[in-house]
């Protein structure tokens, strides 16, 4: 799929320079992009992703109104390499003083990412997230779970009145038994085309995290519009004798089929939208901000945050998940093994992935309630502790800018965290989905 381009020129003033640059953007993006025929500024618009300015002229200041009237994101791209001329910034900031907000990429590779959020856009109101639920709050830790706004009603009718996406809901209780029901051999021979390392799993464990992989990959394979895949795999854990991770890890390496622990969907359309748009390594885990001590603590089962930082105690967060880091792709990883359950709330023959992102630069990201802003935060993945025998066995160590402004400003406890500092593309992306990106 292409993003759909729509040139703008302004009449009168078109000239040469114009069908110049309009051929240089279809040599440099004709991979990604189809470009339409150019229509005159104020003139009916095609359907189409975005309109693309391959120059601007000062007749843009007595346009307004023709700017306004756009409901359209406005891409500017106006010099032979691929991105905005600085001549373009005075009718840039012009047009964003009287309330038009445009996109004007300052590298090459900036521009790329815009167009590939165009198309993101697209797909999403082509494409369904699968959930696996039966009674959401209702199971296990319920005094936690029923205070998640993404198993509302009202969070999924927003998703699906902006985004366009489909959200479709089928029972785990069903899919757990599905699993259960596939042959020993048959998991045994699945298990023989997959490398990975494992370690404490029973042939049992590690049988039944294959199952659940084929009883999804089936329902999958029903649906080539399934690009996401979430169940609610704690709260409701009863209904299956294992966890996703194995399957959500092959299913991302067989199809970039993103995946959803405890169903959030939330998290979910960050994920797709952030990856898909930058093609960074990108996971889901829990957040655990030094600054709330002993709340945070008791949760993970653990007596004090790691004690050897280089900065500030207060700008510090410890992340993990389900006893790990978080569930991390084979592909996206330094370090990566199958290991045995270590929640509590799960079935005793259930595995959970021990996994590491690069340490270095990270970006942590979520969309709010609301679906207008993301609240962004770069940092840097210093080092991970573990802490034997508690739910914390390995866990990453995170700086950040600010932590107190951290605290005012999360969306929740699951936060995506990418590798490299994403913020600036992140909000040159952000217009495309009508949203905000808010630093943290």
């Amino acid at each position: 799929m292409k993003a759909r381009l729509v040139p703008l020129c302004f009449v009168p003033g078109r000239d040469g320079g114009f069908d110049c640059q309009l051929n240089i953007l279809r040599s440099l993006f004709g991979a990604e992009a189809e470009f339409l025929s150019a229509v005159s500024l104020g003139s009916p618009l095609p359907e189409a992703d975005a309109v693309i300015f391959p120059q601007l002229l000062g007749e843009g200041y007595r346009r307004l109104e023709d700017f306004k009237k756009i409901d359209l994101p406005i891409l500017i791209v106006t010099s032979e390499f691929g991105t905005l001329s600085m001549w373009d910034w005075e009718l840039i900031d012009y047009l964003r003083n009287e309330g038009v907000t445009t996109i004007a990429p300052y590298h090459l590779g900036q521009t790329r990412k815009v167009i590939a959020a165009l198309r993101v856009k697209r797909e999403l109101r082509q494409s369904k997230f699968l959930v696996y639920q039966d009674n959401p709050g209702e199971g296990q830790q319920a005094a936690i779970f029923k205070r998640f706004y993404w198993w509302e009603s009202e969070c999924t009718h927003q998703m699906v009145e902006k985004f366009g996406i489909t959200i479709e809901k089928q029972s785990f209780r069903e899919l757990g038994a599905r699993a259960k029901a596939i042959s020993d051999a048959e998991a045994e021979a699945v298990q023989r085309e997959w490398d990975f390392p494992s370690e404490g799993l029973s042939n049992r464990g590690l049988n039944s995290a294959a199952k659940l992989y084929l009883a999804m990959r089936r329902d999958l394979d029903l649906d080539p519009n399934i690009r996401g895949v979430g169940i609610n795999c704690l709260n409701e854990s009863h209904f299956c004798d294992t966890t996703p991770c194995m399957a959500f890890n092959r299913l991302y390496m067989e199809d970039n089929l993103i995946w959803g622990c405890e169903g959030d969907t939330v998290s979910m359309l960050t994920k797709y939208i952030l990856h898909r748009s930058l093609g960074a390594p990108i996971m889901m885990t829990n957040l655990y901000p030094f600054l709330m001590g002993d709340a945070a603590l008791k949760h993970e089962r653990i007596s004090h945050f790691p004690e050897q930082v280089k900065g500030r105690r207060e700008d510090y967060i410890l992340a993990a998940h389900c006893g790990y880091f978080g569930l991390i792709p084979q592909p996206f990883s330094t370090q990566w093994k199958l290991r045995a359950k270590v929640l509590g709330i799960v079935d005793e023959n259930a595995s959970a992935i021990d996994a590491r992102l690069p340490e270095g630069d990270i970006t942590m990201a979520k969309l709010h309630p609301g679906f207008d802003r993301m609240t962004v935060a770069e940092g840097e993945l210093e080092s991970y502790a573990q802490y034997p025998d508690s739910h914390c066995l390995n866990a990453g160590i995170i700086h950040i800018r600010d932590g107190h402004r951290l605290m005012t400003r999360l969306a929740s406890h699951h936060y995506l965290l990418m590798t490299g500092h994403q913020f600036a593309d992140i909000e040159t992306i952000a217009p495309v989905f009508a949203m905000e990106a808010e630093p943290l």
